[in-house]
């Protein structure tokens, strides 16, 4: 018993590994190591959108009638590891988005198969899903942050080997998923489903109850929060080195360090989620979610690396609320305001407005609104030089300028014109997103508990 959830846990751990080691640190890449506009990185994380919308239903019917679950998770880790060794040999943001979807393709559906794989061999070994799963779950997310750490210790959090680091841990990880226990289909029960039934298109029918609606759209403006927090924290900490004050802080150094607090604040705030749904139950937690969403952006918005260092930890240390309290007790309303007919396929529309919606949405209207609103360019020295508040002929700032491959002309003008974000403006603008829907929500969600509502709260205690 004990090597079945040693093995389910070392597949947890790889599983958000292979994701963790460039998901943070991929902004680096982008406008460090690239020097690619703004507009179209939003487009890169908005694949995972894109996948998320069709290849997890898509996979799972193909593992529901024909191949083993643990055969293709292994097959899609391998081709998720092949295109990373790809993707450092495209000079093209348009080719990057290619390839990029075509990762996120393989890589977006082995989420859900490796809960399916999980629940299906407890299952099988006669150990309690509700008891093993969550601490062999958690484990992925102690692969993420191990990931994030390994990237940047190695100083690779800019570099294209953050790509070759996921590549080799997919593959093994590919490989490792065949010797697995055997998940082997268990085809359509019962009735015959219908296109729509298996596709889980039956769903969108919930939209015609006026809460669920409500509720799948805050759920779709709370996933782009999601996005813009994931795509933009780690080079939004680096871009401080810009600064002569900041350059040598340990927050510089180890950016992708400090924002893995994130996602050990999440590991915490799971344990209070059984405390805070009996106390406030399921609306009120949503709101506190939501509001943890204001606090993340907002501490942004005023944080530095040395004077309000606080404000960046305590961003870390709320996402952890954000992420959690949201997720949760969203998936808890779901389950006890659906009928068991339609409860996987509510579940599904849930994932598909955060993860499929939420994210194109967040994403493509973040890159497209800082690189039109919030973006500078500067053409000489002088000006950036009293931008980042030092003098022109700065070791530091020219050194600066250098890493990313500018020079100064004699006449003081640069080779290449620099684009500066600005953080402070682009923080209070998803503050203020945040604060609205908060609000919004707050007033137009009604909600009481209903007996199975206040049944699972209960047992989430035990």
């Amino acid at each position: 018993m004990m090597n079945v959830k040693f093995r389910l846990t070392l597949m947890s751990f790889m599983q958000f590994f292979v994701w963790g080691a460039w998901l943070i640190t991929i902004a680096n890449y982008w406008f460090g190591t690239k020097q690619w506009d703004g507009t179209q990185f939003g487009a890169i994380f908005a694949t995972m959108g894109f996948a998320s919308l069709v290849m997890p239903t898509l996979t799972g019917i193909i593992a529901d009638k024909w191949v083993n679950a643990e055969v293709l998770y292994g097959i899609l880790h391998i081709l998720y590891a092949a295109v990373l060794f790809y993707l450092p040999q495209v000079n093209s943001p348009d080719s990057f988005f290619w390839v990029m979807l075509l990762a996120m393709c393989f890589y977006m559906p082995t989420i859900s198969l490796s809960n399916s794989i999980s629940y299906t061999t407890l299952k099988l070994t006669q150990l309690d899903i509700i008891k093993n799963f969550p601490p062999i779950r958690v484990w992925g997310t102690i692969g993420f942050i191990v990931a994030m750490w390994t990237t940047n210790l190695t100083g690779n959090k800019a570099t294209a080997y953050q790509f070759y680091i996921a590549g080799i841990a997919a593959l093994a990880l590919g490989l490792y998923a065949f010797t697995l226990p055997k998940c082997r289909p268990e085809g359509l029960i019962g009735e015959k489903k219908t296109f729509a039934q298996a596709f889980g298109l039956e769903a969108f029918k919930l939209f015609a109850n006026y809460k669920m609606a409500l509720f799948f759209i805050f759920s779709m403006f709370l996933g782009g929060a999601l996005q813009l927090t994931n795509a933009y924290g780690d080079v939004f900490l680096d871009e401080f080195k810009l600064f002569p004050a900041y350059a040598d802080s340990f927050v510089i150094r180890y950016s992708t360090i400090i924002m893995s607090i994130s996602q050990v604040s999440e590991t915490l705030f799971i344990l209070a989620i059984p405390f805070f749904l009996k106390q406030f139950g399921i609306k009120k937690v949503i709101v506190i979610a939501m509001f943890a969403w204001v606090l993340r952006f907002g501490f942004f918005a005023y944080g530095d690396p040395t004077g309000n260092l606080w404000m960046i930890v305590m961003s870390c240390i709320v996402y952890g609320m954000a992420f959690d309290f949201f997720n949760i007790s969203g998936s808890l309303f779901v389950e006890t305001s659906t009928t068991p007919k339609t409860r996987s396929s509510a579940q599904g529309m849930f994932m598909m407005m955060t993860n499929g919606f939420g994210a194109v949405f967040g994403s493509l209207v973040s890159g497209w609104m800082i690189d039109k609103y919030f973006t500078k360019s500067y053409s000489d020295v002088q000006s950036l030089a009293a931008y980042a508040q030092t003098d022109a002929k700065n070791e530091h700032l020219l050194d600066f300028l250098k890493n990313k491959g500018i020079g100064v002309l004699e006449n003081g003008s640069l080779s290449r014109a620099l684009d500066v974000k600005d953080w402070h403006s682009i923080w209070l603008s998803f503050t203020c997103y945040a604060l609205i829907i908060t609000i919004v929500f707050a007033i137009m969600f009604k909600h009481k508990h209903n007996k199975a509502e206040e049944t699972a709260i209960k047992a989430m205690g035990h």
